[in-house]
């Protein structure tokens, strides 16, 4: 069964409850830092349109995964 909508609007408000998406956001920065440097380094080794690619893809990606889908 679905989770009661007051009830997550209610946790907002609750200093001590733990944030769901912390471990996750730490993730997606991760990821999108060492995405970022793997991409700039083949564009700096010459690769420029698959860096701008991988860069476009990943960019793509982590949007998609904010959002939740």
């Amino acid at each position: 069964m679905a989770e009661d909508d007051f009830r997550r609007w209610e946790r907002e408000f609750d200093s001590g409850a733990p944030d769901e998406g912390a471990s996750g956001s730490r993730g997606m920065v991760l990821a999108a830092g060492v995405t970022a440097m793997g991409c700039t380094a083949m564009i700096a080794a010459g690769q420029v349109p698959l860096g701008a690619a991988g860069l476009v893809l990943s960019s793509i990606i982590l949007l998609l995964w904010r959002i939740g889908m």
